[in-house]
């Protein structure tokens, strides 16, 4: 019995479906392998194919669009400005055409980046429906307000209803109602407050020639623009170019006061600027929403030639300067008239390390232009007997345009992509 058994067991297990059985075990682990080898081969590739590359930041938008390029003519047809001498924000300085200055020439940036295309001119109507409901303000001296006036007036153009607006402490400003838009300038020249104290005894004055102090309160922001922190979207902030020896000389020098006490040892003016500048981005940084666009733009050159403004400095010219002439103009090695703008924004840049302010450079595009300022047109009789010529700040329409371009780019990728 148990020999048959015995005999029908290796029968079943000699049998054809127990060998098929048999080879099937065999061979699981290897196909099982072979499975789990081809998903983690498949999958990433497939992975890949679902996450769609990193979409490229449009012309202008980066932060290496103001920094590396050139100026070219205006690729044709050259569409016609935005604006003109009529725009109702203008200032009267600024607005060179009414004061009988020919046109600057019709040129655009066109960074190094975009492969030859140069940055688009704002949008001014799909600017102002991208920021709808938003409000963006500008703090700082009057190169700031250059800026803000090149953008209230580009801004216009698509929104003729636009009116004044100066609430809030508000140097120059307005509201654009088709998309419920405010764009203020606030006139803080140090950012800091600083108060302009006399020597009480007249005696001390003919002394040591100290006829008072500015004293200035590194950690107290000026009263026009104290209140805004919260109120604003985006705010775009400068100072520079008060702060030299020409606004205030040895006898009416700034003295630097934290905690209602003076610093001890004094500061120098590079030195105060520094601990301002720090000081103003804490506070922003502290006092503002975190979702709050912060820019800072550094400081745009100066370009007199032949002598500093109160020496007959001169920018009455329609050539744009080559690039191995911007050295000997504006590397504060050369201690040239025109040094400051790179010496401030080296201060600038180490005074922001850490902040959360994004460091918009304006400088070395603008570096060329020296083409592009009031020069002699002021629109004031006397006013270059008086102040001599305005190398400094420039026409609009003008070089401000191209700054508010690269501007518009970077702020419509913050709404659209960051936390705005």
């Amino acid at each position: 019995m148990r020999r048959k058994r015995a005999a029908a067991s290796l029968s079943a297990a000699s049998s054809p479906e127990a060998s098929a059985m048999r080879r099937l075990h065999l061979r699981f682990p290897f196909l099982l392998l072979i499975l789990v080898t081809s998903a983690i081969l498949v999958l990433p590739s497939r992975l890949a194919r679902r996450v769609s590359p990193p979409e490229p930041l449009p012309c202008g938008a980066a932060p290496s669009d103001s920094t590396a390029g050139r100026w070219v003519p205006t690729p044709g047809p050259v569409p016609p400005p935005l604006y003109g001498a009529s725009c109702p924000f203008h200032r009267n300085s600024y607005n060179c055409l009414r004061n009988g200055r020919p046109p600057v020439a019709a040129l655009s940036w066109a960074p190094a980046r975009c492969g030859g295309a140069v940055v688009p001119r704002i949008d001014a109507a799909g600017f102002l429906a991208a920021a709808r409901g938003r409000r963006i303000g500008l703090v700082g001296d009057s190169l700031n307000e250059n800026l803000a006036v090149a953008l209230l007036c580009a801004l216009r153009s698509a929104d003729p209803g636009a009116r004044k607006w100066k609430r809030r402490g508000a140097w120059r400003g307005g509201y654009f109602p088709r998309e419920d838009v405010t764009v203020a300038f606030h006139r803080a020249v140090l950012l800091a407050k600083y108060t302009w104290l006399p020597v009480e005894n007249p005696e001390e004055v003919q002394k040591d020639g100290i006829k008072g102090i500015h004293r200035v309160d590194v950690d107290t922001p000026a009263d026009e623009w104290i209140d805004v922190t919260k109120f604003y979207d985006v705010l775009i902030v400068n100072t520079g170019h008060w702060w030299g020896t020409y606004k205030f000389p040895k006898e009416k020098p700034l003295v630097f006061y934290r905690g209602g006490e003076p610093i001890e040892p004094p500061l120098s003016i590079s030195d105060g600027l520094k601990v301002v500048i720090k000081s103003m981005a804490s506070y922003i940084d502290r006092e503002m929403p975190s979702k709050t666009l912060k820019l800072w733009r550094t400081q745009s050159p100066r370009h007199f030639y032949g002598g500093e403004w109160d020496r007959n400095g001169s920018c009455v010219t329609d050539r744009l300067l080559e690039e191995d002439e911007l050295e000997s103009w504006f590397d504060p090695r050369h201690g040239g008239v025109n040094r400051d703008a790179r010496t401030v924004n080296m201060v600038i840049q180490e005074a922001l390390a850490g902040s959360d302010f994004r460091l918009v450079n304006l400088t070395y595009m603008s570096e060329f232009r020296a083409d592009g300022h009031p020069a002699t047109w002021l629109g004031k009789k006397d006013a270059v007997a008086v102040y001599g010529q305005d190398c400094m700040h420039w026409c609009v329409p003008g070089v401000p345009d191209t700054w508010v371009d690269i501007l518009a780019a970077q702020i419509l990728h913050y709404f659209k992509h960051g936390k705005g």
